[in-house]
């Protein structure tokens, strides 16, 4: 038996998520790092059209702002009208609103539209330290803050906002993003980039029961660069649009939370500027794939894995009809429980899906596994003594993937899950093959078993999760894609280990 060419599901047309409109509510900044300019980039960046009403006018560069313009409140009213009235705004994010007469147009508007994600970054003191909102307006600020579904202040402005001493360590930061949270009733996003240390956390802080937990935390380490102009900006812009996108908070931080500690690490290649430089917003597209190119690099990978599968006893012993009753069994057993796991992760796979079309493939992925386990395995076991316990293959392989749906991205995720899908149904079509090569003999002991392996609905769903993968691939930076590669590469190692555990456990 030899591997085909050309794997006999591979490839599909890519699945195009929809594109969220967002628009941004901030000031200008002529360099290009912060505001707007940044936002727009932001947005771009994260899959999101972008759409800017401009508030303010700065003077500025990576050294500092030396002047700020507020053009008059009618203006940024026939801006927000003139948007609204034609187009459909998916999110919003605020940003530096300047003075009380900005802020109370912004939330007339608001209050009018309605959309359905808004962001609010209260900028109120930029990273060089210069004022960027007046004093008189703090009041106007913190009536606007109900209005906001996330609110993103770093510490300086969290404590501003309530009013206490800047947080000095990540316990009291918590803290007081609870208690902004409690008197705002929205989400709050703690940021610990102003914290000393290597680490640098982020945590989504809510107490109006929007989250499954009050505090969800992201750890991360501190990239040390000087490049961080515009980092708030980025980050309330890219959490409007994966929002628009996931339709979670905690869904968006765990992609925006990779994609802005990347565009930290990349900055250096910009060379902007004599200051604080901006961070490099496009840096996963210096690196961009082509569709498939990235689904041909995992079926490269899992060819030393196939050739082994082809190369073990049980295979061929399966194929010939050969194979003992008992190592079977146990291999049916052993996959029974294996799907039952395999379901709880498709299923997760399903909660961080990008699109409703990606939601729903995996979630019937997951539903199929359990009728799968109900039907096929069950139906063989009934009668046959089985271990009701689960082998040590079957229970790393298990724990590889839970592990993979509990701290990976949704792309590295995904490379996991593949190959159950990817080897399982070409090593079935082979399997068919061969029997239908040998004519099928009717005394076949597993003639059944083999007929249901080659199965073309699970090919065909097959075809989907490879593009799908490809497509977040697509999508990855370049650390993500090498993460996925080691994920994917591993699962292999497990399906292989799988198939020679009946031999093992005789």
């Amino acid at each position: 038996m030899t591997v085909s060419a050309q794997s006999a599901v591979y490839p599909l047309k890519a699945i195009q998520p929809p594109i969220p409109r967002v628009l941004s509510i901030a000031g200008s900044d002529p360099s290009g790092g912060a505001g707007i300019q940044a936002d727009l980039k932001s947005i771009a960046a994260n899959g999101g059209y972008g759409m800017a009403v401009i508030t303010a006018l700065t003077v500025q560069n990576t050294q500092g702002v030396t002047a700020v313009h507020v053009p008059p409140v009618a203006f940024l009213r026939q801006q927000l009208d003139a948007i609204s009235d034609d187009i459909t705004v998916d999110a919003v994010k605020i940003g530096m609103l300047g003075d009380a007469t900005v802020i109370h147009e912004v939330r007339r508007w608001l209050l009018e539209a309605r959309p359905a994600v808004v962001v609010l970054d209260p900028v109120m003191v930029a990273t060089s330290g210069d004022r960027l909102l007046a004093e008189s307006a703090e009041t106007a600020l913190r009536e606007l803050l109900p209005l906001a579904d996330l609110v993103t202040p770093n510490l300086p402005e969290l404590a501003m906002l309530l009013g206490e001493p800047e947080a000095t360590d990540w316990a009291y930061a918590l803290e007081q993003g609870k208690r902004l949270a409690a008197a705002c009733g929205n989400t709050v996003l703690v940021k610990g980039g102003h914290l000393r240390g290597a680490d640098c956390p982020d945590a989504l802080v809510n107490t109006v029961g929007l989250l499954s937990q009050d505090v969800v935390e992201f750890a991360g380490q501190r990239v040390e660069t000087r490049n961080s102009h515009g980092t708030g900006c980025s980050l309330s812009s890219a959490m409007a649009t994966a929002k628009a996108r996931l339709g979670d908070w905690e869904s968006a931080l765990r992609v925006v939370k990779p994609w802005l500690q990347e565009a930290l690490t990349q900055s250096e290649v910009l060379k902007v500027g004599k200051g604080n430089g901006p961070i490099h917003h496009f840096h996963a597209h210096q690196h961009a794939l082509q569709p498939g190119v990235f689904a041909a690099r995992m079926w490269d990978a899992a060819q030393s894995e196939l050739e082994a599968i082809y190369g073990l006893d049980f295979i061929r012993e399966l194929q010939s009809g050969a194979l003992g009753e008992e190592q079977f069994t146990y291999y049916l057993a052993q996959d029974a429980m294996y799907l039952n796991g395999y379901s709880r992760v498709l299923a997760r796979a399903s909660a961080l899906a990008p699109s409703e079309t990606e939601q729903l493939f995996w979630a019937r992925g997951s539903q199929m596994c359990l009728e799968v386990e109900s039907l096929l395995h069950r139906n063989w076991l009934s009668g046959r003594q089985a271990s009701g316990e689960p082998g040590p293959v079957t229970k790393a392989y298990v724990d590889h993937l839970l592990a993979a749906s509990a701290s990976g991205t949704y792309a590295v995720l995904l490379a996991a899950i593949l190959p159950c899908y990817w080897l399982y149904a070409e090593v079935g079509q082979q399997l068919h093959h061969g029997y239908l090569q040998a004519e099928a003999p009717g005394e076949h002991p597993y003639a059944d078993w083999l007929r249901t392996y080659a199965d073309e609905a699970f090919a065909e769903a097959t075809r989907k999760a490879i593009d799908i993968t490809d497509a977040a691939a697509q999508a990855a930076s370049p650390g993500e894609r090498a993460a996925m590669i080691e994920a994917f590469s591993q699962s292999c190692r497990y399906e292989t280990a799988f198939f020679d555990a009946p031999r093992v456990h005789g």
